[in-house]
């Protein structure tokens, strides 16, 4: 295929952000023509349109060293820059492209909206949207005025939110205002309205989620565990400075990482790829998971440093240790067990019913994250998470810790200290003052982390009584059995 129509085939698989082809294809044009900056940002949009954060930085450096002026590749970068964690320097980037008189103007001031939004840069926010511009005229600003406007008028901002998301305008859009409507009105304590807001958004953008999928790649596993461990041995050296998050989305671990994060040894590297690539790799040996003790030495180790070399280009300087939220990990502990000997896991244990109301009420990815569309879903992804873990952390002989997250409130100082000891580090005082840290955190909890740590999200489903029958009892009393027994 020539490369113009190559080119075109990326921008158009882009437009419809069908992001995963078109990394297939932008990833085969570097291979042919690695000297074409398209072919480069075509990688770097692609893999940061599907969270692959690790491969989009490596392609935006590449875009970035060939094409250091060219504002598209700028914008990426700066986009990039921003997700990764580095968003001083995003901000600073953005704030000179949405001055210019150039046509990625407009989305680089709805970037900089986000951007500011995100660091809790409420001031310079407020400042950007009383300065004016075309970008406001988006309407994708809405999502930042109504933002602005919460501060000062929440029902008013509720109005607007509503009134938008019950609109024609597209879905994702739709959603996103939406969901900032049901967080409002859940703070107003006006829990009906925002659980029938939730509802509605979920009935009208969500598709489609293999919940029986995940159950049987659960059960598979389930299986192979009953035997030993021994379908499954160490293929690479043992790591070090590696920990891992094994848990599910609303659990306390973005609450866990900015405590560990202020540790002056510890980066939070966020929701990292490297698990989902490893996983991708161990998958396409074909020996996935029931024969990875045929994985050869030398390509276990290879899979090992692509990951290790991509954890540690995100460590602040002076840190040696990489602690990792990617929140898919506990679907993946036989990958960990066989390439990634020696890292820690941290398990985190939450009431599922406070778990289930968090979920529910969140502007999770409608594809990736499909099963958050309604309560029924939500029990069966608890229900197989919780019989897989811890189970399966120590039949593998992962070295691991299990925080219950009301324990973790409750009592923090004694449980980071446990955290910390299993990790080979010291204790240090900062980590129990997260809302000091000044990292960007990109996940749904970014409001609640910048509060000290408090109880106040413990019991948070009473609010929402009637949404829980029965047959959630058995996840609860398992629960409560691991709250009694937490040390």
């Amino acid at each position: 295929m020539p490369p113009t129509d190559t080119a075109r085939e990326v921008q158009h698989l882009l437009s419809q952000q069908d992001f995963g082809q078109a990394l297939q294809v932008a990833e085969r044009w570097v291979q042919k023509q690695p000297g074409v900056l398209a072919a480069w940002m075509g990688v770097a949009r692609a893999a940061l349109g599907i969270g692959m954060l690790g491969r989009a930085d490596s392609a935006i450096t590449r875009a970035f060293a060939m094409a250091p002026k060219d504002p598209q590749v700028i914008f990426f970068r700066s986009a990039i820059d921003h997700r990764i964690g580095r968003s001083d320097v995003a901000i600073e980037r953005l704030q000179s492209l949405a001055r210019m008189n150039h046509p990625v103007a407009l989305d680089a001031a709805l970037a900089l909206a986000e951007a500011l939004h995100r660091t809790a840069r409420h001031a310079e926010l407020r400042e950007l949207i009383a300065a004016g511009g075309a970008w406001l005229q988006d309407e994708r600003a809405i999502l930042y005025t109504s933002r602005a406007l919460s501060s000062s008028d929440p029902a008013a901002a509720i109005d607007v939110l509503q009134q938008f998301a019950r609109s024609n305008a597209a879905s994702s859009l739709r959603r996103f205002a939406g969901f900032d409507a049901v967080r409002l009105l859940d703070a107003a304590g006006r829990h009906r309205e925002a659980f029938d807001l939730a509802t509605h958004l979920h009935a009208t953008t969500d598709s489609r989620f293999d919940v029986r999928g995940l159950e049987q790649e659960v059960e598979r596993q389930r299986a192979l565990l009953a035997r030993d461990a021994s379908w499954c041995p160490p293929r690479a050296p043992a790591v070090q400075g590696i920990s891992l998050v094994v848990s599910l989305p609303r659990s306390g671990t973005t609450l866990l990482e900015q405590m560990l994060d202020r540790h002056p040894q510890v980066t939070g590297i966020g929701e990292y790829d490297g698990i989902v690539n490893l996983g991708d790799d161990l998958v396409g040996t074909g020996l996935w998971p029931d024969q990875l003790a045929m994985l050869s030495a030398p390509q276990a180790t290879a899979f090992q440093k692509r990951y290790v070399d991509g954890a540690r280009t995100l460590l602040r300087p002076g840190a040696t240790h990489a602690f990792d939220k990617m929140l898919l990990t506990w679907l993946w502990l036989p990958a960990v067990a066989s390439v990634l000997p020696g890292a820690t896991a941290l398990h985190m244990a939450r009431d599922p019913r406070d778990m289930a109301v968090s979920l529910f009420l969140s502007n999770f990815h409608p594809h990736a994250m499909g099963w958050t569309r309604s309560f029924a879903e939500i029990q069966r992804v608890i229900a197989a998470e919780r019989s897989l873990l811890p189970h399966a952390l120590d039949t593998l002989q992962i070295p691991h810790e299990t925080v219950v997250y009301e324990r973790l409130v409750e009592r923090p100082t004694e449980t980071v200290e446990r955290c910390l000891r299993r990790m080979g580090l010291p204790m240090d005082a900062a980590v129990l003052q997260p809302e000091r840290n000044t990292r960007t955190v990109h996940t749904l909890s970014h409001d609640q982390v910048r509060k000290p740590i408090n109880t106040g999200s413990i019991d948070r489903w009473k609010n929402y009584a009637w949404a829980f029958d029965d047959s959630w009892k058995p996840l609860v009393d398992l629960h409560d059995r691991r709250r009694a027994d937490a040390v």
